[in-house]
């Protein structure tokens, strides 16, 4: 069948320009052995193509230039691509364009270097004075290593919120309820530090575990209310008797310079007439001296 021989070219020029760059790209990226590979199978198909010409050449010219467009890779500035070669780690391919071999022969897997944020479900945790509370947690991480996160584990989002689970039961299950509920900041940090041990081999980065909520049973809630009552109760006591304690002290130095100084006692007599006077009370009450009764009685009694 006769066909345009300008078809024929074009064709074949977009196929060898593609092979051109696709070379180029794996040598920039120091893969001498994929680059040979592309290289043997584009010139041997540009060849064949060259002797048959005409329609089965167009065909295998347009069969080339589809063949290494499945090879065209581009991996964002955020991720990372693990290369396997038949089955055999070859690298760690950068952000940006790449080239890899096709038809099966390389395989790559994209990792996303970006945080993850886990919510960790609600565990029911038994503490260590045997208070069953409900707590959940959000954990934090990034991967540092892709070719660990790619090969060692299956699913690293959800090997760490699994690991997050039970974690947070051991851990809490260690400690009192008043040390949970006092000293969360220290437990945050334990619990990202332990985190960070297992996930290590994994090639993860665990940067931070925070406790969100703890809820206590109705009963344990009324109980602490009680104690927090009772401990504010306390507290005004004790204020109160060191306020006693103090104001008696200085009235038994108010009361010694009054004995000193006799008329002291009248100027408070007459003090306290002008404070109750400012009142506006209907009743007042002028204290008399014991002294004047023992005198009083004294007269009412002459014989005594």
């Amino acid at each position: 069948m006769f066909v345009d021989p300008a078809i024929y070219y074009v064709t074949a020029a977009l196929a060898a320009a593609f092979l051109v760059v696709a070379v180029l790209v794996m040598l920039s990226r120091k893969d001498n052995a994929g680059a040979g590979v592309v290289a043997t199978i584009g010139v041997a198909f540009l060849v064949v193509s060259y002797l048959v010409r005409g329609t089965a050449g167009i065909g295998l010219a347009a069969l080339l230039f589809i063949i290494l467009a499945t090879g065209c890779r581009v991996v964002p500035v955020y991720s990372r691509g693990v290369i396997l070669r038949l089955g055999q780690l070859r690298g760690v391919m950068e952000p940006g364009f790449s080239f890899l071999i096709p038809v099966g022969v390389d395989t790559v897997r994209v990792i996303d270097t970006r945080t993850v944020t886990i919510d960790v479900p609600k565990q029911e945790v038994i503490t260590k004075d045997n208070i069953p509370v409900m707590v959940d947690a959000v954990v934090y991480f990034n991967v540092s290593d892709p070719v660990l996160a790619a090969t060692k584990v299956v699913n690293y989002v959800s090997s760490t919120a699994t690991l997050g689970m039970t974690t947070l039961r051991s851990i809490l299950g260690q400690h009192e309820l008043d040390e949970i509920l006092s000293q969360r900041q220290e437990l945050n940090q334990l619990l990202r530090t332990l985190l960070d041990e297992a996930t290590d081999p994994w090639g993860l980065k665990v940067t931070m575990v925070e406790v969100k909520s703890i809820e206590m049973p109705d009963s344990m809630k009324r109980a602490m209310a009680r104690q927090a009552e009772a401990e504010r109760e306390r507290r005004a006591k004790i204020i109160s008797a060191e306020g006693e304690m103090q104001a008696s002290a200085k009235l038994a130095e108010a009361a010694g310079v009054m004995a000193t100084q006799p008329f002291t006692m009248q100027l408070r007599y007459l003090q306290t007439l002008s404070e109750i006077a400012t009142e506006q009370n209907s009743t007042i009450v002028f204290p008399i001296p014991v002294d004047l009764l023992n005198v009083l009685k004294n007269l009412a009694n002459p014989k005594a």
